[in-house]
């Protein structure tokens, strides 16, 4: 009976905090830009996003071990990807723009809140809309914004780290952007239940996260990567390279750099 109430009460402050997050991201967002110059704006708005990740945070009973910290320079973060769960354990600690797959944009409501968060979304397959999307992520990365991607392109159970998309560093190396490396790995009870794979619903996750007495995660900002004179293939080995040792993982081959298609799942206005 415990249980089930805490579920309730936290699908209702849930349910509240999207009501919310639409009303900032519908009507206070725009409210800023036409009231404030750009830099100040930006500023606004990136501090509203990190808060209400930190509220989400709260709600889920969300702990997280931090280890080191943003470089505090500009900077493109490349972090392993196990679930969802990864954007409010990272995006709660500095304000930030994700890269996502563009099928994201279409969902309801959380299609909403992320563009107006300004989320940097790629159509996978299209190499067209590639290019036009690592202009932009070079355009954020030369205004000073962090830009922060899950280069594996796609979640893990969180026992390996796969190979990266050496395509999706192009704008750090083009803009002389360092790249930090960024790892997550989730601790006690969650380890197993927080990857977010094979065909399980996001509904049927957060369910599960909910009903959880908390969600225990380790976050390490390590040191970045200087991208001058190198080439994308080889700052996406060695911050590959650097993840996996972090986390005790022995990564596998390098394999040929592919297109790359880096994911994003759910979030409100991050």
């Amino acid at each position: 009976m415990k249980a089930k109430i805490r579920l309730c009460y936290r699908l209702f402050s849930l349910l509240l905090l999207f009501g919310a997050g639409l009303i900032i991201a519908a009507g206070l967002f725009p409210a800023i830009g036409c009231a404030c110059s750009d830099i100040r704006a930006r500023t606004l708005r990136d501090a509203i996003k990190r808060r209400w990740l930190q509220c989400f945070a709260v709600l889920i009973c969300l702990r997280v071990d931090l280890k080191g910290k943003p470089s505090g320079q500009r900077a493109m973060l490349a972090a392993n990807h196990v679930s969802w769960l990864d954007i409010i354990v990272i995006g709660q600690y500095l304000p930030a723009y994700f890269v996502a797959k563009s099928d994201i944009a279409g969902w309801p409501v959380i299609g909403f809140l992320s563009r107006q968060a300004g989320t940097v979304f790629i159509r996978r397959g299209d190499k067209k809309n590639i290019a036009v999307t690592s202009d932009k992520i070079a355009c954020l990365l030369e205004q000073n914004c962090t830009v922060i991607a899950f280069p594996e392109g796609t979640t893990t159970a969180g026992n390996e780290v796969l190979n990266f998309h050496a395509s999706l560093f192009q704008p750090a190396l083009s803009t002389k952007s360092a790249v930090q490396p960024v790892s997550i790995q989730y601790q006690g009870a969650t380890k197993d239940l927080a990857p977010f794979i094979g065909d399980e619903t996001f509904i049927g996750h957060l369910l599960k996260m909910l009903m959880l007495d908390k969600i225990e995660a380790t976050l390490c900002f390590l040191p970045c990567i200087a991208t001058e004179g190198k080439t994308r293939h080889r700052i996406s080995q060695e911050t590959r390279e650097k993840i996996a040792a972090h986390l005790s993982i022995e990564p596998s081959s390098a394999e040929p750099d592919t297109e790359f298609e880096p994911i994003a799942l759910p979030m409100g206005p991050v």
